[in-house]
């Protein structure tokens, strides 16, 4: 009975070993060393946008979008401007390009030109 229970023990251990190895395989998928890195993006990229609405009591300007470089998708939401004087040249119905701030998380626009 002893020389039974030998190889019953060694195939359990073996059974195991491979279980644990490959759970182990496994895991490290979800590593940061296989996750591709993100690309930096580009301080001076910018994106097109439409200017919706003008708050000059608020400091913001609504702005309609496409996808930006920072990778915020399509959407209309209001900005802070970096400059409050911008206020005062922004209109609705303005075709522009923009930069936001990635220190905020591209809550301000940092920069923009009118797209002629």
């Amino acid at each position: 009975m002893r020389i039974l229970l030998a190889p019953t023990f060694m195939a359990l251990g073996l059974a195991f070993s491979a279980s644990a190895m490959a759970q182990m395989d496994h895991n490290m998928h979800t590593t940061q060393a296989t996750k591709p890195a993100a690309a930096p993006v580009d301080a001076n990229a910018m994106g097109d946008g439409l200017v919706k609405k003008v708050d000059k009591t608020k400091g913001t300007v609504t702005l309609q979008h496409g996808p930006l470089p920072n990778g915020m998708p399509p959407m209309t939401m209001a900005y802070k401007v970096k400059d409050t004087a911008w206020l005062e040249q922004l209109q609705a119905g303005q075709k522009i390009r923009f930069a936001t701030d990635p220190k905020d998380g591209g809550m301000t626009v940092l920069r923009y030109e009118l797209v002629k």
